[in-house]
């Protein structure tokens, strides 16, 4: 599962502790760009004397310079003579070599490390090379992993402590260069350079380190046996790459991986010590499973493991090649396969031995295609994608989001009762980094008699979630793997941002899908009440209802001619003074108690500070009305207050029922939220002349009843005569209880679908009226033709 490296990129053999070696070459086109540092030449010393057998000539030791000897004339003396010369000798080359060596340790060690970046970017070993290369830029569009690489190089003899400090700092990744042919800058490797790098760094975020043995052809064997105990004793380091500047042996493979262990490092995933990946590796890769395993039966079917591997690599797998996983993953562990699937323990299986075969990349490839950085923690990117929401505009989710959530409602349904237990709602949650949901929310959405949620409350709550805070929305949804299982770019893909309420208002008429209610009243007059009644539960089941439980918002769905909305109440905190929050509504529900006599008088006080002269449209709902009425201290009573104010009556409510309380107020309250420019009219008209209106209408009357009589004068009484029954008409009860109503309709108008069509009816009625007025005035003109 997964690709394999490039054949000219990637290694071929492994190192016994389980590191990646240099096998294999590949080539740049960069140009050159910079000089190697070899090192400042060494400094004058004491002069050196020659290494050689000595030349014998009368027994005088001429290149050491040794005192004369006497010696004597006899084959025995001229021999001892010769091998006191001999000691001497060897005492002298003991002592040259000795200072030989001591002279090499002071010197700075000359591994090649500019001659290595200059051979890089030149594909020649420089003739000459200057003391310190220049900082150079490999573009991403030449390097395999399409990332920019800057290389510095270090000089002992140039550069401070300081400035090695502050370079160890910025560094991504190190490079400790060693000469394969010199002992001394091997063990220097472990005297100096890793201690002074670790105690420049954190022990939980150590760099990641590239042994370098650098000038390989100048012996014939390798520095590995030496350097495999260092391996074993630092777990930094990544890898070790044998190379050789002068034959450009491996100089590619050695920023090659330079560059992976940068990109793909392994600390965070494996633990070489215990031979296994670390626990934030586990859990990273287990929420992957989860995620990938689409109908919750716990293995990865074919049809899972292809979609896997597509989105991840973009290459989908041949039947042979997925039973050849599984055939690796049953040679090593029995329950790696189930059901002819991959469990979760074979997928765990099959990412410890991309690690342990060094391809770490695969293993980093699906971690951050699921959105997962450096440190295994999802990235702010992944979680909280740019969505720009303008003011006065709300938030919902569009049609795909809802099949999503859809979907993984049934994924996680496995008893298909339509709701999700609390066993099945903490399986859904094993992909969240913790619980979202606290027990406040089977309070604000629907739930089933054991108070389980259910489908319409799981849609629900995520509604609301959305409307309220939509980047904790997107965090959720990125959690459930949202843009990975749908192939889109981002959760913002599932967002839907309304249009600004004004144009709502211009056009008259609205897009959207969920409407908010406040509710305002006193404290204990029945808005808690109110709230759960628009769940369905009546006061029996309120009661059931613990006080750390309770919620102070409630959503469910409205059916407003023919239309599903959803209806979202808040309950506001009884106060002086709303805050601009608490205001902003698209509805408000202004709640008293019938038996509180000091109930209505706080709804009526709040009506005139924030919402009288406004565009949002209120309702006064007169709860608890099943107990017995009281009147209210107030200067009018509640049903005046309303007609003065040119709002709808107050209406009864209670949810002390056998049954579920009624939905009445809920949709009329969705209703007024859906159309507010009818309220706002009405609301109006009380400032813009109402009164000049209702003279106007008056006068009218008056007008048209004066032209009757002047027109129909009658010279007698007997009151059958065309004059006298039209008069009698214009007196009759009917057309003054037509006027009555045709004044009741203009200046009393309701929003419910009834009371139109009850206005519709008198509005027929006065017409039909005016018709037959006419019509009797023009017999009335034809017969007096006649007579």
């Amino acid at each position: 599962m997964g690709p394999a490296p490039p054949a000219a990129r990637a290694p071929s053999g492994r190192c016994s502790c389980g590191r990646t070696r240099c096998c294999r070459t590949w080539r740049t086109s960069n140009r050159r760009e910079a000089r190697e540092l070899e090192g400042p030449n060494p400094a004058p010393g004491p002069p050196r004397r020659t290494a050689q057998l000595p030349a014998l000539s009368d027994g005088v030791d001429l290149s050491l310079a040794s005192p004369k000897l006497v010696t004597s004339s006899t084959p025995e003396g001229k021999m001892r003579d010769i091998l006191h010369d001999l000691e001497e000798i060897q005492e002298k080359l003991q002592e040259n070599f000795m200072w030989k060596e001591a002279l090499e340790e002071q010197m700075p060690a000359r591994v090649g490390k500019t001659s290595l970046i200059m051979s890089l970017v030149s594909e020649e070993f420089p003739e000459e090379v200057p003391p310190r290369a220049e900082e150079i830029t490999i573009p991403a569009d030449v390097t395999p992993e399409r990332v920019p690489t800057h290389i510095v190089d270090y000089s002992e003899a140039e550069q401070s402590d300081e400035q090695l400090h502050q370079e160890i700092s910025q560094a991504n990744v190190i490079c400790i260069v060693y000469a394969v042919n010199n002992k001394h800058s091997i063990d220097k490797v472990t005297s100096r350079w890793i201690p002074l790098i670790n105690e420049r760094t954190d022990k939980d975020s150590r760099l990641p380190l590239i042994l370098v043995g650098n000038k390989s052809d100048l012996v014939e064997y390798s520095s590995m046996e030496t350097i495999l105990p260092i391996m074993n004793q630092y777990t930094e380091i990544e890898t070790c790459v044998e190379c050789s500047a002068k034959n450009l042996k491996n100089i590619s493979e050695l920023f090659y991986y330079a560059q992976k262990a940068v990109l793909h490092p392994t600390g965070p995933l494996y633990c070489p010590e215990e031979k296994e990946m670390k626990p934030a590796c586990i859990k990273a890769l287990t929420r992957i499973f989860k995620i990938s395993d689409q109908d919750n039966d716990g293995t990865l079917n074919d049809a899972e493991l292809n979609f896997f591997q597509r989105i991840c690599f973009n290459t989908p797998l041949a039947p042979q090649a997925l039973e050849d996983v599984k055939n690796v993953v049953r040679k090593h562990i029995s329950d790696g396969v189930a059901d002819s699937g991959l469990t979760l323990k074979g997928f765990l299986f099959l990412h410890t031995l991309f690690i342990q075969r060094g391809r770490h990349e695969t293993t980093w490839t699906v971690l951050r295609r699921f959105g997962y950085d450096d440190d295994l923690d999802l990235t702010p990117e992944y979680l909280f994608p740019l969505l720009k929401i303008p003011p006065d505009c709300t938030t919902e989710l569009n049609h795909h989001a809802y099949l999503f959530l859809q979907s993984t409602f049934d994924k996680h349904d496995l008893d298909r009762d339509c709701a999700l237990s609390p066993d099945e709602l903490k399986d859904l949650f094993k992909v969240f980094p913790y619980i979202p949901w606290g027990p406040d929310v089977n309070n604000t959405v629907c739930t089933n008699e054991k108070g389980w949620i259910t489908y319409q409350g799981f849609l629900s709550q995520w509604t609301l979630t959305t409307y309220l805070d939509v980047q904790r929305c997107l965090e959720y949804l990125g959690y459930l793997g949202y843009s990975i299982l749908t192939e889109q770019e981002s959760q913002a893909s599932a967002i839907t941002v309304t249009r600004d309420k004004k144009i709502d208002l211009q056009k008259k008429q609205t897009q959207r899908n969920v409407f908010r209610c406040n509710v305002i009243g006193m404290k204990n007059c029945g808005k808690s009440g109110v709230l759960q009644s628009l769940l369905g539960r009546n006061l029996t089941r309120q009661r059931k209802i613990r006080d750390d439980h309770k919620s102070y918002y409630a959503i469910n769905t409205v059916y407003v001619y023919g239309q599903e909305k959803y209806l979202l109440l808040h309950d506001i905190s009884e106060s002086e003074f709303l805050t601009e929050a608490e205001i902003l509504c698209d509805v408000v529900c202004l709640v008293y108690d019938v038996s509180n006599p000091k109930s209505f008088e706080y709804c009526a006080r709040i009506f005139k500070q924030h919402f009288m002269d406004s565009r949002i449209p209120c309702l006064i709902v007169a709860a608890k009305s099943d107990l017995h009425e009281v009147k209210q201290e107030y200067s009018i009573s509640p049903t005046d207050f309303c007609r003065k104010h040119k709002m709808p009556p107050p209406q009864a409510f209670t949810c002390n029922t056998a049954d579920a309380p009624s939905k009445d107020i809920f949709v009329k309250l969705t209703t007024m939220a859906m159309y507010p420019e009818d309220h706002y009219r009405d609301r109006l008209s009380r400032d813009m002349g109402n009164t000049d209106r209702i003279e106007n209408l008056r006068k009218i009357w008056v007008f048209l009843k004066t032209a009757f009589h002047a027109r129909l004068r009658c010279m007698c009484t007997c009151n059958r005569c065309t004059f006298c029954i039209c008069q009698n008409f214009l007196n009759s009860d009917l057309l003054q209880s037509v006027k009555n109503k045709i004044f009741t309709a203009v200046l009393n108008r309701h929003v419910t679908q009834a009371d139109l069509k009850s206005s519709t009816f008198w509005l027929r009625a006065s017409f039909g009226a005016t018709v037959f007025a006419v019509l009797g005035f023009a017999m009335y003109k034809a017969l007096l033709k006649q007579r």
